[in-house]
């Protein structure tokens, strides 16, 4: 599929989508300047896919404190919040470890497990990571399930290009072996948790059966968001960031994502 006729089609599963769309796509090697953009820098809720985000703060500390994914951290009352898989199976007072913490935080997108990694590391240590990372429209202002926080319009916003980016820069990581967002060995860490994620609904039901993707989606009210690494240890892998709001039907917004991730693949893959 040639370019043009990708932006054809991405353009019309956006029409469809009932909602607003934007993409960015990157292969590896590729320039910054060849990736492929469809309003690439408007502003979106970003729902769960802030989790790498939060990820990358938590293993470029581990770098500068070796051993901190093996400490454990006590669970209070305040820290319990809804869609919390993982975490609903704890009580306070009980102790869980940062490793179990963020394993849950990305594979099952556990609420709670993010909220307790976002009080350990810190906002303006994630602040940092986002700012060296150089997302320029990226935000973390508050904790998960915040209502507080929602009803005085404190937002996680985001962009595709800025997710697309850390998305490469990880791979790049893991596959250069040089120092990016992380250390290499870090890159590939997560990338390993990425490809434990267990919501294969919207960029893998457009690729081809048994395709390793590490991923990470997100879902609010009127929002469905889905950013991943497409074969990450093969041998030509890309990136890509489907990102969307305003949805008047959510399953529409899922059909938007699988229908440009196949575009994509057909393009890049």
């Amino acid at each position: 599929m040639l370019a043009s006729s990708l932006e054809d089609e991405v353009a019309r599963a956006a029409d469809a989508s009932s909602g607003t769309v934007a993409v960015y796509a990157r292969r590896m090697g590729q320039a910054a300047s060849s990736a492929f953009e469809y309003d690439a820098d408007e502003r979106f809720p970003t729902a769960s896919i802030i989790k790498v985000v939060i990820l990358v703060s938590l293993f470029q500390l581990a770098e500068k404190r070796p051993g901190i994914m093996q400490e454990s951290v006590v669970l209070k009352l305040s820290d319990f919040v809804g869609g919390s898989e993982i975490l609903d199976a704890y009580n306070p007072g009980q102790s869980i470890s940062i490793d179990t913490l963020a394993h849950a935080m990305i594979e099952q997108s556990d609420n709670t497990a993010s909220n307790v990694l976002i009080s350990y590391l810190g906002l303006p240590r994630i602040a940092d990571t986002i700012h060296r990372a150089g997302l320029t429209k990226t935000q973390l202002h508050r904790h998960f399930m915040d209502v507080n926080a929602i009803m005085h319009h404190s937002e996680n916003l985001t962009c595709a290009r800025d997710m697309g980016s850390l998305l490469y820069q990880i791979e790049r990581g893991s596959r250069e072996a040089v120092y990016t967002v992380a250390s290499p060995e870090s890159c590939r860490a997560m990338i390993r948790i990425m490809l434990r994620q267990e919501d294969r609904d919207k960029i893998a039901r457009g690729l081809p059966p048994g395709t390793p993707l590490a991923n990470k989606t997100g879902e609010i009210d009127g929002v469905r968001n889905d950013i991943g690494i497409v074969d990450p240890f093969g041998d030509d892998p890309y990136v890509i960031a489907v990102l969307t709001k305003n949805l008047d039907d959510f399953s529409l917004g899922n059909i938007a994502i699988r229908r440009i991730s196949k575009a994509v693949h057909d393009t890049y893959g």
